[in-house]
């Protein structure tokens, strides 16, 4: 291979790899999900098996480019589209630490042991378990951590003020839809739900971008629908 050649294949493919992560879309590597790691691993492979090898030649970089490219971003629209693969291709958060206490079989299920928990917890600036009412394992890998009362940002202890113990929100409505499974979690109906989202102005549940029940309350946010574009005349 002469470096013209080389140099031709290496900027086709750096310009192809520029524009399909801008069509795809990816975040961060630290909040890349599994498949998202993995596809970028392998794509990187194709690429730079196809640039250094003698016999391919530009169209077959751009072919094996597009056809990967093309099936991820497939993955990624049905995602979008069917919200029960999202939970198979992405993952889903694990309680790790409910109301305090450690959650076992949740560590088991995440191939996560104490140690592992306690360096993810120090990594959020808290260096014990008591201070931790709930911590959620995401799906790219991280936790997030919901501090006890007294342990939050102001040390309510030393303050000497009264409070309550922090509420998980519980999350009932994405993209208009409802998460069955998250009601019986915060002790709702169906029909409690609409009734509660009725007297905040709803009128269907296809109105509600994302909702959550809090301390007793529902939080919804409407779905933005886009503005009309006034014609001139």
């Amino acid at each position: 291979m002469n470096i013209g050649s080389l140099t031709a294949e290496l900027f086709f493919g750096f310009i192809a790899l520029f524009i399909l992560t801008k069509v795809l879309g990816k975040t961060q590597i630290t909040q890349l999900t599994p498949f998202d790691f993995i596809s970028s691993l392998i794509l990187g492979e194709l690429l730079g098996n196809a640039i250094y090898d003698s016999e391919t030649n530009l169209w077959m970089i751009f072919y094996a480019v597009a056809v990967w490219g093309g099936l991820v971003y497939g993955i990624e629209i049905l995602s979008q589209k069917v919200k029960g693969m999202r939970k198979m291709l992405e993952g889903a958060p694990s309680i790790v630490i409910r109301e305090g206490l450690i959650v076992r079989e949740e560590l088991k299920r995440n191939k996560l042991d104490v140690n592992q928990l306690q360096n993810l917890i120090r990594q959020k600036g808290y260096f014990s378990m008591r201070e931790i009412h709930y911590a959620i394992l995401e799906t790219n890998g991280t936790i997030s951590v919901l501090p006890k009362y007294m342990y939050g940002s102001a040390n309510r202890e030393e303050l000497h003020l009264q409070g309550k113990e922090a509420e998980l929100p519980v999350t009932v409505i994405i993209d208009g839809e409802t998460i069955y499974d998250n009601l019986k979690t915060a002790q709702l109906t169906e029909n409690m739900l609409n009734q509660l989202l009725s007297n905040q102005g709803f009128h269907s549940i296809k109105e509600v971008m994302y909702a959550e029940m809090v301390e007793g309350e529902l939080h919804a946010m409407p779905i933005q629908l886009p503005k009309k574009i006034r014609s001139t005349h």
